[in-house]
């Protein structure tokens, strides 16, 4: 057997296999063999039919195949270990000859990845302020939720809140059809119509009104996009807001309670800097991931993006046979599985891209999750999970939940590490004399 191996852009191999006669012959006479004990052949028993017969009954074509079936796989298998390939999915088969037979395989391998200079990279970070407008802005909705409803007799205005029946329906189909449907007329209530709420402004109390608005471009179900709507609405009640006044007395209505309206807004702005915490060390996240892609060299083979749009197909829709999966998805938004599958492409190679240059960074900076460090996390969320704890330690105190512990740690430890990294002042580690990776590591 000859083998030749090549290797060619996107992380894969070619391998060219060719076949010495003898082999080719001794699996054709095997497949012989298989199909004579399955073939009925007029005036012979199974299996007793001589070769020339069965050609003859089944086709040459027909003991090629057969023969193929097994001989290819097995070739296959001998090459990649003579070439010492590490393939990490199965290849693709081409058939080049049959006489002699010559066989080309294109085999993915793992993906190339080069970091670049990631340790010299220095992403300024944006201190988090919260501003005492920010925290006004909560407390008015606050009062908003708390306020008093007072029913009144006159046309609907702004604040108030509607409760009537409404029947929406677009291309002859019925969008919704609710008897008491609740409507805050706010301007900054989100409501898949735009432009109904401005609509029910000025309407009265038991009169039945017909508004035509147009249904969203992003609409879910595309045929429907832009298209226009009709809206029957009949008001039931229509109630005006008392807001309670803001004093220390509010305070101890909203949640648990709070002794002044001070230790409110104190609490407030602590869940206020949190929450910006963290959106912004996801923005972060965010740039650092783009600037390490812009330096980066990465190479991986088609089928790893295959294998991430079938993952965001799961994520989206559930598995495969679900009901309200796939088909039925596609049915309802009129794409082919190939034209779906085209628009998940960019997302599930910028996912790949970027999972392959997280797990790059941990393997340079040896990130390692160790048993404790899981114990510690699961005793963690069982502290934190209050009447739940037991349904908590039963979910994660076993392998595969303490697997899914593990990986969730790697990632933060991952990001951590490349944080720590980007953000270290790299001009103060070359006053000091450090080069930019002891910097790193000392911050780590």
């Amino acid at each position: 057997m000859k083998v030749s191996a090549e290797r060619i852009p996107q992380s894969q191999v070619i391998l060219e296999i060719e076949v010495e006669p003898e082999r080719v012959e001794k699996s054709l006479d095997a497949a012989y063999q298989r199909l004579a004990r399955r073939a009925n052949v007029p005036g012979f028993r199974k299996g007793k039919a001589p070769r020339a017969m069965i050609e003859r009954h089944l086709g040459r074509d027909a003991l090629l195949e057969e023969s193929l079936d097994r001989l290819i796989p097995e070739v296959y298998r001998e090459a990649v270990e003579e070439q010492e390939i590490d393939p990490i999915d199965l290849p693709r088969v081409e058939v080049v000859s049959t006489e002699p037979l010559i066989v080309k395989a294109t085999v993915p391998v793992r993906p190339t990845i080069d970091l670049g200079d990631y340790q010299g990279m220095w992403i300024p970070r944006d201190p988090v302020a919260i501003l005492p407008e920010q925290v006004d802005e909560v407390i008015d909705q606050l009062r908003h939720r708390y306020a008093n409803l007072l029913p009144v007799e006159r046309p609907s205005k702004w604040g108030d809140v509607l409760t009537a029946s409404v029947a929406i329906s677009a291309d002859g189909r019925t969008l919704l059809d609710k008897k008491d449907a609740e409507f805050p007329l706010r301007e900054d209530t989100p409501i898949f119509l735009p432009g109904l709420v401005e609509k029910l402004v000025g309407l009265e109390k038991g009169k039945e009104e017909e508004i035509e608005v147009f249904l969203p471009e992003d609409f879910r179900d595309s045929a429907l996009a832009g298209k226009p709507c009709r809206c029957r609405v009949l008001i039931h009640e229509i109630k005006e807001e008392e807001l309670p006044p803001l004093d220390d007395g509010f305070a101890r209505q909203v949640g648990e309670g709070f002794p002044s309206l001070e230790k409110l807004r104190e609490r407030l702005a602590a869940d206020l800097r949190e929450a910006e915490e963290q959106s912004s060390l996801e923005g972060y996240r965010s740039q650092i991931i783009t600037t390490l892609e812009e330096s980066a060299h990465l190479e991986y083979p088609p089928v790893l993006i295959e294998r991430e749009i079938e993952r965001l197909l799961r994520e989206q829709l559930g598995p495969p046979g679900d009901a309200g999966g796939l088909e039925s998805f596609l049915q309802r938004v009129g794409k082919t599985e190939e034209q779906l599958r085209e628009e998940l492409y960019p997302a599930a190679e910028q996912r790949l891209r970027r999972i392959l240059l997280l797990s790059k960074v941990a393997e340079v900076e040896n990130i390692e999750i160790g048993d404790s460090e899981v114990d510690q996390e699961i005793e963690r969320m069982i502290a934190t999970a209050g009447p739940r704890a037991g349904e908590v330690r039963q979910l994660f105190d076993n392998p595969d939940g303490r697997d899914a512990i593990r990986g969730s740690l790697f990632t933060r430890k991952t990001w951590d590490r490349l944080v720590s990294i980007v953000s270290a002042d790299k001009s103060a580690a070359a006053v000091e004399g450090d080069t930019p990776a002891e910097s790193a590591e000392s911050s780590g």
